[in-house]
C-alpha cells in the first residue's frame, strides 16, 4: 500500500456543515450537491477500501455501491457522526457484502485488550527518514491495521468515528493502533 502525501484533515477544505447541506440537498434530488460529495469522498472512500479487498475491479464497484447508497439514503442520514464517517461505514458493508458474495476475504478480529503506551503517530513516522522504508513498513501490517493507521493519522478521524466506519468498539480501534504502531517500530528499528 502506497500513501505519497497524507490528505489535508478534512474540516480544513470542506466544513462540515457545508457536506450536511449537501447531504441534504441531495436527499431533495439535487444532482449537483450528490456530484459534489462524490467528487470530495470518491478518491479517499476508494483508497479505505482499498486496502481491505485487492482487487480494483471490486473496490470500484463497493465505491458506485456505496455513493448509489448515498444517493438513495440521503434523507435517512441522523447527524450522529460526520457525514464522511456515514459514507466511509457505508462503504465498509458494501464491501464486504461484495466480498462475500464472491468468498474472497474474511473479516478476523484479534482484540486483547492493552493499554497504549507506544509513542505516538508523530514518533512513528518521523522513526523513518525514508518513505520507501516507511510504506515497506506499512504493507507488512495487517489490513485491518492499515486501515486504522489510515484513518487516525492520515485522516485524522478520532477513534470513535474510527470504529463506527470499521463496525467494531472504541476498544478494538485502540488495540488495532497499538498492534500496528508495535509492529511499524519494530520493522523500522530493524531496518535502521
Amino acid at each position: 500500500m502506497v500513501f505519497n502525501r497524507p490528505p489535508p484533515p478534512a474540516d480544513t477544505l470542506f466544513p462540515r456543515d457545508r457536506e450536511r447541506e449537501l447531504l441534504a440537498d441531495a436527499a431533495r434530488g439535487d444532482k449537483a450537491a450528490m456530484r459534489q460529495l462524490y467528487e470530495r469522498h470518491h478518491d479517499a472512500l476508494f483508497a479505505f477500501l482499498r486496502m481491505r479487498c485487492d482487487d480494483d475491479a471490486t473496490t470500484m464497484d463497493a465505491v458506485q455501491d456505496t455513493m448509489l447508497e448515498v444517493w438513495r439514503s440521503a434523507g435517512k442520514f441522523s447527524g450522529k457522526s460526520s457525514v464522511r464517517t456515514w459514507i466511509f461505514a457505508i462503504g465498509r458493508n458494501k464491501l464486504i457484502d461484495r466480498v462475500r458474495r464472491v468468498s474472497q476475504l474474511s473479516f478476523v478480529e484479534e482484540v486483547p485488550e492493552e493499554i497504549d503506551d507506544t509513542p505516538d503517530a508523530e514518533t512513528v513516522i518521523t522513526a523513518s527518514q525514508n518513505a520507501t522504508l516507511l510504506r515497506a513498513c506499512l504493507d507488512k501490517l495487517k489490513k485491518a491495521q492499515l486501515a486504522v493507521i489510515r484513518l487516525a493519522f492520515y485522516d485524522e478521524l478520532p477513534y470513535g468515528e474510527i470504529a463506527e466506519i470499521e463496525g467494531v468498539p472504541v476498544g478494538t480501534v485502540k488495540t488495532r493502533i497499538f498492534h500496528a504502531k508495535q509492529a511499524l517500530m519494530h520493522c523500522l528499528g530493524r531496518s535502521a
